[in-house]
């Protein structure tokens, strides 16, 4: 996994001032990236592929179901984690939920049986609404999903009416800024597969990928040698 240079260097620096005023959890959350990013990636990277061995531990099994289940989600979260599941769910975010639970980060993981209807269920709504920050994780099939999309305009909307309470840290996973602004047939042509069936949603979707990419975020890649 490399981190490229070309959105975010592979430094200390953070994508925002951090004052005394910084809410703890953005903190938290920013230590733990910036670990990610330096030094200590290979270890990440070791603990990357014993989790794809099989070679979980019993305590990410006890983490991974008490913050997934149903009765937790009126609960209030630091995180939550968009993502596509078909792209990363027991890969690269399967790795970064653990390393933010061990790192006392109150996370939600969206559980794919939540998508009920034609219209994401109270329950998802209610989990956007309780968290503070908000990583979308950008990968191929991202775009693909209409449940992403819809959770991806909901946050930006949160986070454009809390008054600065509320943050979106964007990674882009195997993918370049460029696709997610639509400038290439990657998301473009997904976007348009979704055209006939949710005309209504389909210019929220637009602005809220354009939106989202004016935020600095972290460019990572699984698939370099």
């Amino acid at each position: 996994m490399a981190v490229s240079s070309e959105h975010r260097p592979l430094n200390c620096s953070l994508p925002h001032e951090l004052t005394c005023e910084t809410p703890c959890p953005i903190l938290k959350l920013y230590l733990l990236i910036g670990i990610l990013s330096l030094s200590a990636l290979y270890i990440a990277l070791l603990t990357y592929h014993c989790v794809r061995l099989g070679r979980t531990s019993k305590k990410h099994e006890v983490l991974a179901k008490g913050t997934n289940s149903r009765a937790s989600i009126g609960s209030s979260y630091e995180v939550f984690l968009s993502f596509r599941g078909l792209d990363t769910r027991h890969g690269f975010t399967d790795f970064l939920y653990h390393g933010m639970v061990e790192a006392g980060i109150l996370v939600f993981r969206d559980n794919e049986s939540l998508h009920v209807g034609q219209r994401i269920g109270n329950e998802l709504l209610q989990a956007i609404q309780n968290s503070k920050i908000y990583i979308p994780i950008f990968s191929k099939n991202y775009a693909s999903s209409h449940w992403c999309l819809r959770e991806l305009a909901y946050m930006v909307e949160c986070a454009a009416k809390s008054n600065g309470n509320k943050e979106i840290l964007p990674i882009f996973l195997d993918v370049e800024p460029d696709d997610v602004k639509l400038k290439t047939n990657l998301y473009s042509k997904a976007l348009s597969k979704h055209q006939k069936k949710f005309c209504t949603e389909i210019e929220s979707w637009k602005k809220a990928l354009v939106d989202v990419d004016k935020i600095k975020g972290w460019n990572l890649k699984t698939d370099e040698r």
